[in-house]
C-alpha cells in the first residue's frame, strides 16, 4: 500500500432528483480528513485505473439492475485489480434475493416467499390466495422497488407484472402483503463493521394496484429507535450471512426488517453492497464509517 492510501468510493454518474446519493460526499470528506486520498469513481468509467487504488468501497452504483451483465463483468475486473468492499463474492450472492431462502434455512425469520420461473406457477400462487387478499410481486434481482407491485390476488395486473419479469429472464418472488409495511413500519437497521450504528424508517413505498406511492421511488428517511430484540436480530442476520457465505464481517450491512403481527420480526432484505446509509440524517455515523474503512486499509 502506498504511503498515502488511495480509496475509490464507487458510485455511478447520474441519480434521480428524488433519490440522490447523500452519502458519498461526506464519506469522502471524512476519509480525506484521515489522510486518505479518497475520491468518487464511476464504476462504468473505462478511463479509471482500478489497480491504482488500494481499496474500492462500493457505495451507490444504483444503475446496476439495468446493466447487470456489465456490472458483473466490472466486478471481475475490479477484484482482479485491487481489494473491493464489500467483497465481490458477497455482492454476487446478495444480488439475487433467493439468498433469503438460504438465510431462512439458517433460522432467520423471513416473509413467506415463493420463487417462480413460470407464469403458471405464479397463477397457482394467486389462485391459492383469497381473492380480496393482497400480494407483493417482485423480481429476485432488483433494487429501488423496480418492477415491484402490491396487488389484490385477483387483479390481472399482477400476472401482467409477473409476465414482464419472466419475459426479461427473471425470477418472480410472490409474497403475502405484510400490513405493517403498508403502514410504513419497515425499519432499516445498519451494522458497520459488526456494530449496530443506527436505524431508519423510510415510510411506505408501494401503492395498491401496482406502482409506487406518488409515482416515483422516494424515501422519507427518519431516524428511529431500535429495540433490544431488533438489535440482536440485525446482528443475527449478519452472522447468518457469514455462515452462508464465509465472507466474514461485512464493512457495512443494512438489515431491512418489519415486526409483523402475523410473522413476527422478519427480514425483508439484507442490503450488502449498495444501501443508502442516510448519513445526512445521522451525520455522526459518517466518522464511524470512515474509521471502519481506514481500519480495513491496515
Amino acid at each position: 500500500m502506498s504511503a498515502t492510501p488511495r480509496v475509490g468510493v464507487v458510485v455511478t454518474d447520474t441519480y434521480p432528483a428524488e433519490d440522490p446519493d447523500h452519502d458519498t460526499a461526506p464519506l469522502v470528506t471524512a476519509l480525506r480528513a484521515r489522510g486518505v486520498a479518497a475520491a468518487p469513481v464511476v464504476w462504468h468509467d473505462a478511463t479509471v485505473d482500478w489497480a491504482a487504488h488500494d481499496l474500492l468501497v462500493l457505495r451507490s452504483p444504483w444503475d446496476y439492475p439495468e446493466r447487470l451483465t456489465e456490472f458483473l463483468a466490472w466486478l471481475d475486473v475490479a477484484e482482479q485489480a485491487t481489494r473491493v468492499l464489500n467483497p465481490p463474492s458477497l455482492v454476487r450472492w446478495n444480488l439475487d434475493k433467493r439468498y433469503l431462502a438460504e438465510l431462512a434455512d439458517l433460522g432467520v425469520g423471513v416473509v413467506p416467499t415463493t420463487y417462480r420461473t413460470s407464469l403458471d406457477d405464479v397463477r397457482d400462487d394467486l389462485a391459492a390466495t383469497a381473492p380480496d387478499a393482497h400480494v407483493v410481486l417482485k423480481p429476485a434481482v432488483s433494487a429501488g422497488a423496480r418492477d415491484t407491485g402490491l396487488f389484490r390476488a385477483d387483479d390481472p395486473r399482477a400476472l401482467d407484472l409477473a409476465g414482464r419479469v419472466l419475459a426479461a429472464g427473471g425470477v418472480v418472488m410472490v409474497q403475502p402483503e405484510v400490513p405493517e409495511l403498508s403502514q410504513g413500519r419497515e425499519k432499516a437497521l445498519y451494522v458497520v463493521d459488526g456494530t449496530l450504528t443506527h436505524a431508519i424508517a423510510k415510510g411506505a413505498l408501494l401503492a395498491p394496484g401496482g406502482g409506487l406511492i406518488g409515482g416515483v421511488y422516494a424515501e422519507n428517511p427518519q431516524r428511529v429507535d431500535v429495540t433490544a430484540a431488533e438489535a440482536e436480530f440485525a446482528l443475527d442476520v449478519v452472522r447468518a450471512v457469514d455462515r452462508a457465505t464465509g465472507s466474514g464481517v461485512p464493512l457495512y450491512a443494512r438489515v431491512d426488517t418489519v415486526d409483523s403481527v402475523e410473522h413476527g420480526l422478519v427480514l425483508l432484505e439484507a442490503e450488502l453492497f449498495e444501501p443508502a446509509l442516510n448519513l445526512h440524517v445521522v451525520p455522526e455515523v459518517t466518522d464511524v464509517v470512515a474509521s471502519a474503512v481506514v481500519a480495513r486499509l491496515g
